[in-house]
């Protein structure tokens, strides 16, 4: 479970599985597969060892803490696009490993609703990633700049998934990673302190992408390159209304997931 999560350092497959595929595997990699490793932590590792759960609280603590900073500052030095949304994948699930070591119902709400998050916002990020090599064949983000004015409805996307990534209050990203924080912080407080700066870092690496791919002067080379489809859209517009329902009002699925939450804790706790 901690390969699949992917739990720092048992991640080094993630980045190169992810530049290798094509566009449709990495969309199900980012959306499903990984969900696999927390959906074990959840429904297999906790109920059966409920004790070693609890033994094992602060390393997971510490290892999701680890997953979140080194994650971020590792995507903060990629060229590579599509590599940067990966390694941003290690950095968001640490926020799932954060609310998992709590045993608070915050934290473990906000853990499991961060991996719904994750399959969603890094689903869309990838599918954007997809769209801009399909047109110009390469995910150098040094070789793009200035696309907002040849590509204003993808430039529209990319910003939005962006801040969705970065955790910006009123998307989806920023209520998972909350709730973890909360319910992290009164058990693990210094390891919770230390995953904040994730966020910053996070917001750097981010707006970095929206500032080299789609600002300042256009690359001559893509003067003439099509803005994102309909049929493309039909792809990333669902996402991202799921990201902005769930942003604004997150209370339907955390009613989803409250039930089988709090039984686990009475379970592992009890």
């Amino acid at each position: 479970f901690a390969i699949k999560v992917p739990v720092f350092p048992f991640h080094t497959w993630l980045p190169d599985a992810h530049v290798d595929a094509p566009t449709p595997i990495s969309v199900l990699l980012a959306g499903v597969l990984l969900k696999m490793g927390g959906y074990g932590f959840f429904r297999i590792s906790y109920p059966i060892f409920p004790d070693g759960a609890q033994w094992f609280g602060c390393a997971m603590a510490i290892l999701g803490m680890i997953n979140i900073v080194y994650g971020a500052f590792v995507a903060m030095a990629q060229t590579d696009f599509k590599r940067l949304v990966a390694y941003s994948s290690v950095s968001h699930m640490g926020f799932v490993l954060l609310g998992l070591s709590s045993f608070t119902p915050e934290g473990m709400n906000g853990a499991m609703l961060q991996m719904f998050n994750h399959g969603i916002i890094t689903g869309g990020m990838f599918l954007l990633v997809g769209v801009l090599y399909e047109r110009t064949h390469t995910r150098d983000l040094a070789a793009f700049g200035g696309l907002s004015a040849r590509l204003p409805v993808y430039a529209a996307m990319l910003i939005c998934f962006s801040l969705a990534s970065l955790g910006l209050p009123g998307l989806s990203g920023f209520v998972g990673e909350f709730l973890s924080l909360v319910g992290a912080f009164g058990v693990w407080r210094w390891q919770t302190i230390v995953s904040v700066t994730g966020i910053v870092i996070a917001a750097a690496y981010m707006l970095k992408v929206i500032q080299q791919v789609l600002l300042g002067p256009l690359n001559e080379r893509w003067r003439s390159i099509p803005d994102i489809t309909p049929w493309e859209l039909i792809s990333v517009v669902p996402l991202l209304l799921i990201v902005v329902a769930v942003g604004v009002y997150p209370l339907v699925m955390l009613q989803l997931q409250e039930h089988a939450i709090l039984q686990l804790l009475l379970h592992v706790l009890g």
